[in-house]
């Protein structure tokens, strides 16, 4: 199956990014890609973080979500959307939710990120609960491939690679983890907690991100990859806007945890 992971550096322009992410996508499907991922905030990265408030939209319904699923059905693709803000059960809170669509424009799957970023240092400050409401359920949907495997696809966000827990319980063939994670952070830890959770779950892993300097100052770490589950590094978008791309074998994945049947070996739930 050939998985794209498109990385953007998303500015303050919900249109501006919309327009780039639809660029991206109709490359990603010129290229065969079955499966494409948009990272995390692909539709805006705000002055303040209060700005995706403003965006917030009912479950279902509108612009953000019409587009995921136009593009889906357009390029007959399927998408794992990044990630929109959802209106939470709670006043100045979101979801910040993966939607997936299938190749008819379907929502296949909604998964509510879990674990909330929180980090400061002398120089950043970080705290996603000021206006995230935290997700408290797993998430996987399946996806019957051309080449004839059924994969499991586990969904997670940024933050929640820091929690193989979570992972374990996917118990998938494919994980993705769309991020906007910090350049401070994804220089000391963003390969080695990709390359973890794909060996210790025998698992593919495409982890699509955000990648340069934003026009609100932040910067992103970028470094979208494809590994597969031995770890191994298939395709790395440094920095800036561009695409990953690569075929995932299900063979490959089949006779890997064959020679090493970990998962069977587990004794702790």
């Amino acid at each position: 199956m050939r998985v794209a992971a498109l990385q953007m550096v998303s500015s303050t322009q919900v249109q501006a990014n919309l327009d780039r992410a639809a660029q991206a996508l109709a490359q990603a499907a010129d290229e065969g890609a079955e499966l494409a991922v948009l990272p995390e905030y692909f539709c805006l990265l705000g002055q303040k973080d209060t700005d995706k408030l403003a965006l917030a939209e009912p479950a279902g319904k509108g612009p953000l979500q019409d587009f995921l699923a136009d593009q889906a059905r357009r390029h007959r693709i399927w998408l794992a959307g990044g990630t929109v803000p959802l209106v939470g059960e709670r006043a100045g809170r979101v979801s910040n939710t993966t939607l997936v669509f299938d190749p008819l424009g379907r929502q296949a799957a909604r998964y509510d990120k879990i674990h909330l970023f929180r980090y400061t240092n002398d120089k950043e400050s970080y705290d996603e609960a000021r206006t995230l409401q935290a997700g408290g359920q797993a998430a996987h949907f399946e996806l019957p491939s051309r080449d004839g495997h059924r994969w499991r696809v586990g969904l997670s966000v940024c933050y929640d690679l820091r929690f193989p827990e979570l992972f374990r319980q996917l118990r998938a063939d494919l994980l993705l983890v769309p991020s906007a994670f910090t350049h401070t952070t994804g220089e000391a830890h963003w390969e080695v907690l990709l390359r973890a959770r794909a060996i210790e779950n025998l698992a593919f892993v495409a982890a699509a991100a955000q990648g340069g300097l934003h026009d609100n100052g932040r910067r992103t770490w970028g470094h979208s990859m494809l590994i597969d589950p031995w770890g191994q590094v298939l395709a790395v978008q440094p920095e800036g806007a561009g695409m990953v791309i690569a075929d995932l074998d299900a063979s490959r994945l089949h006779e890997r945890r064959r020679q090493l049947p970990a998962l069977e070996h587990r004794v702790l739930p």
